[in-house]
């Protein structure tokens, strides 16, 4: 296990996290929300770190992250999430015509960047609407539980989508830099002693 790889893991988990507080409570860390839409549009990122802005950006994912590792009562509705995100991404890497698709819907979307600003509606709206015409094609599918309430509302609804494409951008990021998850599982105490490890780091980086 690599920091970069616990990295990408954070991204992953933060990103699920973010959509498990909107289908609970209709809200979420908006700064975190942030760092992981913009991971969204960085493709040719020169680092991980880079993917992210820098390590204090995915201060909940790697809280999250050693929470699942190390509480005896981890929040299973994430770590339910992240599992079928990780299956979700191999599903899509063998689909060339909807990894396109994909590519071109984001495109799309950053032009909606410049014109609105990253946290608009109309990113959001577009970023939901690329995750329900490619992802929400495969299986398996990300099911969301929470607050009925919450998840009938349009709005949170496109931001929970969001999240998981966002989500999806980590877990192809942790493939990409040979993550598996069964190194989840061997790895449990290393990866968390790693994540220990930044989250100190990006904690005394932002005093």
């Amino acid at each position: 296990m690599t920091e970069e790889r616990v990295l990408a893991l954070a991204g992953l988990f933060q990103a699920c996290a973010l959509a498990q507080q909107l289908a609970n409570e209709g809200r979420c860390d908006e700064a975190a929300m942030e760092a992981s839409v913009a991971s969204v549009f960085r493709i040719d990122a020169p680092s991980v770190v880079g993917v992210y802005g820098n390590i204090s950006n995915v201060r909940l994912g790697l809280r999250t992250l050693i929470g699942q590792l190390d509480e005896s009562t981890p929040d299973m509705s994430v770590t339910r999430m992240t599992v079928t995100v990780m299956r979700l991404e191999r599903s899509l890497s063998a689909r060339a015509d909807l990894l396109e698709k994909l590519q071109q819907g984001i495109v799309a979307a950053q032009r909606q960047v410049e014109h609105f600003g990253q946290g608009s509606s109309q990113v959001s709206s577009r970023l939901a609407e690329v995750y329900a015409s490619t992802l929400s094609i495969l299986k398996p599918r990300v099911m969301v539980s929470g607050n009925p309430q919450q998840l009938q509302q349009t709005a949170v609804v496109e931001k929970v989508r969001t999240n998981l494409l966002a989500a999806v951008r980590s877990a192809v990021l942790w493939r990409q830099l040979g993550g598996r998850q069964w190194q989840l599982l061997l790895y449990r105490r290393q990866c968390s002693m790693l994540a220990r490890g930044l989250l100190t780091g990006a904690t005394l980086d932002n005093r």
